[in-house]
């Protein structure tokens, strides 16, 4: 990891689009609270990946989720 730039509230997910909508309550920068950012995403086995794009640090970022066993 070379960085990170927490948010946390409420997502949800809309499988037709297969997109990730995450509804900001609070982050570590301040514009990004109350906004909603829609990132789409891809599955392939356990793993759920997403990019961020023009991420602050210049280019972008991929975050990848995997299932818990």
């Amino acid at each position: 990891m070379q960085g990170c730039n927490p948010h946390w509230g409420r997502y949800s997910v809309n499988d037709e689009d297969r997109a990730i909508v995450f509804k900001i309550e609070h982050a570590m920068y301040p514009n990004w609270e109350g906004i909603e950012q829609k990132r789409r995403f891809t599955i392939a086995g356990d793993q759920l990946k997403y990019t961020v794009p023009a991420a602050s640090g210049g280019g972008t970022a991929e975050v990848v989720w995997q299932r818990a066993k």
